[in-house]
Parts: C-alpha cells; structure tokens; sequence
C-alpha cells in the first residue's frame, strides 16, 4: 500500500519538527529514514500514525487521510517505544489478547510465534516475567513482534534495532526483508544505524530538521558512501 505525504508541517513553539511538500512512498518499498537527533524522524512517524496533529498537510495510506477515520489501522502495524506495550501482561499475555480482539485463533497465533523464535532467543515467551521486567531489548522484542503479528500491510518501526545484541539485529532483519518479500508489505525504518539501514532498504530518505535534504537510491547498496560523506560533513 502506498503512502502519501503532502505539505505536512508540524512546530512546536519557535522549533520546526517535521516540513515536508511531498513525499510518496511505493507500494511494498522497504524505505530507510535517517538523520541526527531531532531531525524529525519519531515526529514523522507519530504524525503518520494520528498520534499528534499536524499543524498544516495531509498524510494518506493509499486513499485514506490518516486524520479524518481510523479505517488505516485495519492494516497498518508499528512500534515506536515500550509506550505501545501494555507492561502489566506477560509477553505471552500481550500477544494472546492483541490475537483475541483482532479475531487471530490459538493455531495461528502459535504458528505466527514459532516463526520469531530464533529472534526472540527463548527470552520471550513461555516466561512469567511482565513486559515492564523485561531487559530494554526484550521489550523491544516484544513491540516488533506485536506490530507484526497481523500481517500488516503498511509497517512502520522506530529505531527497532536499538537495545538489541547482534544475533538479534541480524535477526530481525532478515524478518523483515523476507516480510516484505513474502506479503509486499510496504515497511518503513527509522534508524542511526547507518549500515543496517543500507543492508534492508533499496530507498533511504536523509531528514534534517524536518526537512527531506536527501532521497537516496539504494537499490544497489550504493547510499551507504553518500550518507558518511553527508555525516561527516556535518561534524567538521
């Protein structure tokens, strides 16, 4: 499902967050948004997700204004911070009452587990702890998995590689470049990480203080030069 940004302005105060004319995202496109602290990468995604008003433009997920009806979280999955979790559930009580309320029964929801157990590590599930006890990476864990659980098909997820140890961020990337391969979901990744960005998306949008400053070709692996120019130019 494609997404569509168009004229969408957000301030607080004097500070400008996000200011953005257009910007069009294909239908099953893995795209990479990158920038330094404060250049408006959760900003854009809590915007995308109707979390807070914009203050100017319109963001639709194929023909829906995310701000007019609610219709977009039909198929539409994210994860921005442990904030999305309930933390008073276990991790297996999270997952059976998001498969409860959206009509997933117990086979499926036991397959669809099965399929992140090397992600998850044994750490996860089948545990008494509560999400609010559970390490920064496993919570973590626990958010990417819930956003996926059903299938949907606009993903948006922020900074998921942080907190996680390296089996893990190579795990989860794999996840999601198969995901993508398999449904054609359209999944967007805001990170720091600059490589891991460069690894799973063909299309990386570079934002600095709100603003589109680059939108980048990867398709061959070729941004990752680009972006430790741009980077490094910005640090001298």
């Amino acid at each position: 499902m494609e997404i569509n940004i168009k004229e969408l302005r957000k301030t607080f105060g004097e500070k400008v967050a996000v200011d953005i004319d257009s910007l069009q995202i294909q239908s099953g496109e893995i795209i990479g948004i990158v920038g330094n602290n404060g250049a408006g990468k959760s900003t854009l995604f809590r915007l995308m997700l109707d979390l807070i008003k914009a203050d100017h433009g319109k963001v639709f997920m194929g023909d829906t204004d995310v701000s007019v009806t609610e219709r977009w979280k039909d198929w539409t999955g994210a994860f921005i911070d442990d904030s999305f979790l309930i933390d008073y559930l276990a991790p297996d009580e999270y997952f059976q009452f998001i498969a409860k309320i959206s009509g997933v029964d117990t086979i499926q929801l036991e397959e669809f587990i099965d399929g992140f157990s090397h992600f998850m590590a044994g750490e996860v599930t089948g545990q008494k702890k509560l999400i609010r006890n559970l390490s920064a990476g496993n919570k973590q864990k626990v958010g990417i998995v819930s956003a996926m659980l059903l299938h949907p098909q606009i993903l948006i997820l922020d900074e998921p590689f942080n907190f996680l140890d390296p089996s893990s961020q190579s795990a989860i990337k794999h996840l999601l470049c198969k995901y993508n391969k398999e449904t054609g979901a359209t999944i967007l990744v805001s990170s720091h990480n600059l490589q891991h960005t460069v690894d799973i998306c063909p299309r990386i949008i570079l934002l600095e203080h709100g603003v589109v400053r680059q939108d980048i070709d990867n398709s061959q692996g070729q941004a990752k030069q680009a972006l430790e120019e741009y980077f490094q130019t910005e640090t001298e």
